[in-house]
Formats: structure tokens, sequence, C-alpha cells
């Protein structure tokens, strides 16, 4: 028995331990897209925006506004918005309420607001996630289809002149010329193959290689920072802080975690079966900086697991011509 109790006090301080070092937070995540048809949901026509500004407010019983948090959607029209300690946002919902660019066509008109959904809750830490929220052109795009109920075009009945009329004789049918034959096309060369269909995984020590600055398509070297991973980054890592000078970075779990996470991305961009897709990767990155330096470190290591592949899944970047 003394065995028994010695273990369960044992729990006892470990559970207490990690319910001492977590400190108290909500985080609520979401994207916004343009919704070029204006059929209220998301197809193939839409695309994220960034420079959204999203209002979250949260009202009491009475309908009264008790707390209102703005923040602005990045490149991959992805917002992050972190309140400390624990407040209720059971009654708080998401809007769009304006946009930082002013030459952006997609914001005439912001969707309807959408209620904040919890998904992870422990040791005060509180994790919340919103539908998609949409904004809206003055007309739909030209190439948007039609509506399944179309408005029928009046029909028109053609009135005949009254009295007799003189018979009219039919013309002669009308032919065209044969056309004359040309010579058979020649056969088209092969396809080459999709380009990233490959599954393909690369540490951070080709990314930093001269021989492979062209497989940098999407991202920038220079871009920073802050601009790709949102402001959570840029209280950590800084405002002037670049995506190269992140690949450097070591001996720390968040100088660790930031270099991992910009080749994940990069490799989310260079193959279509990467583990992870470029949202995903933007998303747990957030949600490591909110947490302790132990799920910094665990975020770490699954980016290290993803980026250095396996046996079969080998790094398929060949150097720039």
């Amino acid at each position: 028995m003394d065995s028994a109790y010695k273990l369960l006090f044992t729990a006892l301080l470990i559970v207490a331990a990690a319910i001492d070092g977590t400190q108290a937070a909500a985080m609520v995540s979401g994207m916004v897209f343009c919704d070029q048809c204006k059929d209220g949901q998301i197809s193939l026509f839409d695309y994220p925006l960034q420079g959204i500004k999203v209002t979250i407010t949260c009202a009491d019983d009475n309908g009264q506004v008790t707390m209102s948090r703005e923040e602005t959607t990045n490149m991959f029209g992805n917002y992050v918005m972190r309140f400390d300690g624990t407040p209720d946002l059971s009654n708080c919902h998401a809007q769009v309420s304006g946009s930082e660019q002013g030459s952006n066509d997609c914001v005439a008109t912001a969707g309807p607001a959408q209620k904040l959904r919890l998904m992870f809750r422990m040791f005060d830490m509180e994790i919340y996630s919103v539908d998609s929220l949409l904004s809206e052109p003055d007309q739909p795009m030209s190439f948007c289809p039609r509506s399944a109920n179309p408005v029928p075009a009046p029909v028109v009945t053609p009135t005949r002149p009254s009295g007799p009329t003189a018979p009219t004789e039919s013309p002669p049918p009308f032919r065209l010329p044969p056309l004359p034959r040309f010579p058979p096309l020649p056969p088209l060369p092969p396809m080459p193959p999709l380009p990233f269909s490959e599954a393909s995984a690369c540490s951070y020590q080709y990314w930093t290689m001269p021989e492979y600055k062209c497989y940098w398509r999407v991202l920038n070297p220079e871009s920073k920072v802050a601009l790709i991973f949102g402001p959570l980054a840029a209280r950590r890592y800084g405002t002037d802080m670049t995506l190269s000078e992140g690949l450097q970075g070591r001996g720390d779990p968040y100088k660790t975690l930031l270099r991992e996470g910009t080749t994940a991305l990069l490799n989310s961009y260079n193959s279509l079966q990467f583990p992870y897709n470029s949202i995903d990767v933007v998303t747990r990155m957030n949600w490591a900086l909110m947490s302790s330096t132990r799920g910094v470190l665990i975020t770490a290591l699954r980016f290290i697991k993803a980026n250095s592949g396996s046996s079969r899944v080998i790094c398929k970047l060949t150097p720039c011509k």
C-alpha cells in the first residue's frame, strides 16, 4: 500500500508541475476566402485573401458587446488571435470588417458572421476554430456558372402584316466549294511528367545551397518571417528576420522550430505528397508558439521527421541550370 500511495503522490506532483508551467490562453484561428461567384460557399473559383481585417466580437445575454478584437490575414488568408487568460468565447462571432489593401476588388460585401467553435481544451489552454469567412465582389465573375434556375427570356410572337402577299420563290441553296486537303500534322512530342507529383522531402541544408535557389518559387528568401507566419511569429522572432536567416537557426528550441517550419513550408510547395500542406505548416507553427517549450520541441521534431523523408522518400531537387 505504501508503494501505491507513493506512486499516486508522484503522479499528482507531475500533473501539478505541468499545470503550473502552462500559461492560460485561448487561440482563435480561421481563413478568409474571396467568393468570386457570390454563391455563399467555397468552390474551385475562390481563393484565400491577404490583408483582410477580421473582427471577433463577444456579447453578453443582453446583446451588449463585452469584448472585441481585430486581426489581419496573412498571405495565406489565415488569421490567428490570442486571448490571455481564460475568457468566455462561447458567445463570440467572427466577421470580415474591412481591408488594408484598397485596391482589392473582393471586399465590396462581407459574408455572414461565423460562431467560434471550441476544438481543444487542456490545462487552461483553449483552441477555437472558425468556419471559413467569405468576402464578395460587387458582381459575380464572368466565368462563374449560371444559376440553376435562370429567368426565361420573354417569348415574342411575330405578327404578320394584313393583306395579301405575293408568293416568293425560295432562293437556290448556297454551297461552299470543297476545302483542300491539308497535310497531316506531325506527332506531338511526349509530355513531360507532372512537376512535384512525386514524393520529395529535403532537409534545411538543401534549401540553403545556392544551386537550389530556383526551387524557391512561391516564397522568397528575403520574405519576412512575420509576414509568412503571422503576428505570433513577429512577437517571437521580430519583424526584420527573413526566411533565409531563419534557416540558419540552431541551438535554441524556438530557432529550431523556425528552421524546420520554414523547411517544411518549402517542401510543401515543392511536393504534392509532402505530409503537411502549406496551411497546415503555418497553423502548427502558431500552435507551437502558443504552447510551452515542450510543445515547441515536439512540433520541431515532427517537422524534422517529415523533412528527413524515409527510405522510399528522398530529396528530388536537382541543381539549377
